[in-house]
């Protein structure tokens, strides 16, 4: 378990990075990066839960699925967190794959405070995990 214990401490510090560089990204007005940025805030944070399972997958929607199916939809976290990571990841391929696509300021004010709510909420989840396999 070691290992997966490991992954999941990095994975939830490669979110927090991703959400401050997000944040400083947001600073500097580059709201398309931002919206990059703060999505791997929540694409390492979902990562981060499911390392401490047998289970990975190298696609996103396959990732987004997997924990919306047992973590979501089960209870253990809010189920407007399926929303929050949905319009990330929406709003980050607009702006990755889009031409002339552009993230309003309101749009990456609300994507950085859902991200940080919900890495408050994983890493809560996350260290009482780690806590059990301690």
């Amino acid at each position: 378990m070691e290992g997966r214990l490991d992954y999941s401490k990095y994975r939830l510090e490669k979110a927090q990075d991703d959400l401050r560089t997000a944040k400083l990204l947001f600073d500097a007005k580059e709201f398309e990066a931002a919206a990059n940025r703060s999505y791997y805030a929540f694409f390492h944070a979902m990562r981060a839960v499911l390392a401490l399972e047998p289970f990975d997958a190298k696609k996103h929607s396959a990732v987004i699925a997997h924990f919306n199916q047992f973590y979501i939809h089960t209870g253990l976290f809010d189920k407007n967190f399926s929303k929050m990571i949905a319009g990330a990841f929406k709003i980050r391929t607009r702006a990755d794959y889009e031409d002339f696509y552009v993230v309003s300021l309101e749009q990456i004010e609300q994507q950085l405070k859902n991200a940080e709510n919900f890495i408050a909420e994983i890493e809560k989840f996350l260290l009482v995990k780690w806590d059990e396999e301690v």
